[in-house]
């Protein structure tokens, strides 16, 4: 997808990988950047900088976002290009046991990381494909293609969204919509900030926000489905693939190497 005079949506834009985004668009010439966050505040500021709209918007709540993608079809435009990007991470538990989240935490993640695209495809694929076509574009993580490790609940609502978002693709393709997932490992945002120093995200280095989305923009443009802005994802989907059993002692070996303090 060109992005020149399109429409864009990103949620989750007050600042790190969804700011990037908005940036990211207006600079590569999309006609107007709608930007939405919990953080009102941060929204409005990302607006100003985009020259687009704000909103506040709680992106588990399918009204917030019914109303974000109504809005901007009938006051700004019609949607081209929607980034669900907005995602937590933080969901508590001891990290040494895969059961130690609470339901409250679980129900929390599952809303957030994977409603969060359902109710966004639901609100805006019929006017895409009314129109002929559309993308979405998905910010998940290397964690939803591989694990991980210390979090049960982000490692599997992340393979959650990257389920949604393959179903999305296949079943929609014929009706001109078609979806990235972007699938990064450690990005220097808030998010990698709270999940510490033990967090295995970071054992490949960590990549700033602007870099992020400027390749998963990039993907975007040539519209591919799976982004990776750290390219040694793809050999360690390839490990997990040609031998389960093999992938799993690493993993266990890695937990273990984190939780003494190495890596």
């Amino acid at each position: 997808m060109d992005l020149k005079d399109k429409i864009v949506v990103v949620t989750g834009a007050a600042d790190g990988i969804g700011r990037a985004l908005a940036l990211g668009a207006k600079a590569r010439g999309a006609k107007a950047v709608v930007v939405a966050d919990l953080n009102g505040a941060g929204a409005e500021k990302t607006a100003q900088d985009v020259g687009g709209r704000a909103f506040q918007c709680d992106v588990a709540c399918e009204a917030d976002i019914q109303r974000l993608v109504e809005t901007t079809e009938a006051e700004v435009g019609p949607i081209a290009l929607f980034c669900s990007n907005a995602g937590i991470g933080n969901f508590g538990g001891n990290g040494t046991s895969s059961t130690s989240s609470s339901n409250e935490q679980w129900q929390r993640g599952w809303d957030v990381n994977v409603m969060s695209h359902v109710y966004a495809a639901r609100a805006v694929v019929p006017k895409m494909a009314a129109r002929g076509g559309g993308y979405f574009l998905h910010t998940v993580s290397a964690a939803g293609l591989l694990n991980q490790i210390g979090s049960a609940v982000y490692g599997t609502t992340k393979h959650a969204a990257i389920g949604f978002a393959e179903n999305l693709a296949f079943t929609h393709r014929d009706q001109g919509i078609r979806v990235s997932v972007l699938c990064p490992q450690g990005v220097d945002t808030a998010l990698l900030k709270a999940a510490g120093a033990s967090n295995s995200a970071l054992v490949d280095g960590v990549i700033s926000a602007d870099q992020c989305a400027a390749v998963a923009l990039d993907g975007v443009e040539n519209e591919t489905f799976c982004i990776l802005p750290h390219p040694q994802v793809l050999q360690y989907m390839r490990n997990k693939t040609a031998d389960y059993d093999r992938w799993i002692g690493g993993m266990a070996k890695l937990q273990r190497m984190l939780a003494q303090g190495k890596r």
